[in-house]
């Protein structure tokens, strides 16, 4: 199965680092966090990727691009013709194929332009700005156990105060720091479709979380799978501060390629 992942959006939010790059390749670490969601899925032997890619698109195609030889010790031979001789290479064996699916296109329209380069078959649909350690495996056969056209997964966004325990005569009974129990369920992206979704699928204005994920759910053919473990999106400064310090401390939850 081939791994779709949107990657042409604006990142209006986190705008004072995406002014310069798409969010997609703003670093963790010394990677984008495109490769560390690619590294998670590469570690259930998911190695053949499609990026929608939009905004700023060519710094994703020379990335990829230049990632061989930045992972690879080189030699340049300027006396045999310029030749350039690669050693000890480190460069994952993936299978990325990079679509500029335009600029203002819509997250439905970016998958519906991808379509003949996923073809007649299931595939995976994630976000590029999202790290997590879901068990993609798991995530899978739930997916095929239940036979539905779609398949998100659920993960709890934890608030972002205090949390006030009050009871029924409004006395405060406790104030604590938030939890993860205490968010509400949302789709954290790691999804899976079955090719049937590209009928749900119009045109550019086509938002995949809207019109064509409301129609699923009338028709009974959206499964959820609930993910209790790590996820983290890159919305904000803040939140990439966060995964930055986890990755950092040698402590990042999403690094299963290591763990």
């Amino acid at each position: 199965m081939k791994a779709v992942i949107l990657a042409g959006g604006y990142g209006t939010r986190i705008s004072e680092e995406s002014q310069f790059k798409p969010k997609p390749m703003l670093e963790i670490g010394e990677h984008p966090i495109l490769w560390h969601i690619m590294k998670g899925y590469s570690f259930f032997g998911i190695k053949d990727f499609i990026i929608c890619a939009g905004y700023k698109q060519h710094v994703i195609k020379e990335w990829f691009a230049d990632y061989f030889l930045h992972t690879s010790d080189v030699t340049f031979d300027f006396e045999q013709d310029n030749k350039i001789i690669y050693h000890d290479k480190h460069a994952e064996k993936w299978r990325v194929t990079v679509v500029d699916t335009g600029l203002n296109t819509m997250t439905g329209g970016r998958v519906k332009r991808i379509q003949k380069y996923v073809g007649n078959e299931p595939f995976y649909l994630t976000y590029g700005d999202a790290v997590s350690n879901v068990n993609i495996n798991d995530l899978t056969r739930f997916h095929f156990q239940h036979g539905k056209c779609m398949t998100i997964t659920a993960v709890s966004l934890a608030q972002q105060k205090g949390v006030l325990d009050i009871d029924e005569n409004g006395s405060v009974i406790s104030f604590r720091e938030k939890d993860n129990i205490d968010g509400a369920l949302i789709n954290g992206g790691f999804m899976v479709c079955n090719p049937e979704i590209f009928n749900y699928l119009d045109d550019d204005k086509t938002i995949l979380e809207q019109g064509p994920m409301h129609q699923l759910v009338a028709e009974h053919e959206m499964k959820s799978y609930y993910h209790t473990g790590f996820w983290q999106c890159m919305d904000t400064k803040r939140e990439k501060d966060k995964l930055e310090a986890l990755w950092a401390s040698d402590n990042a939850p999403w690094k299963l390629w290591e763990n």
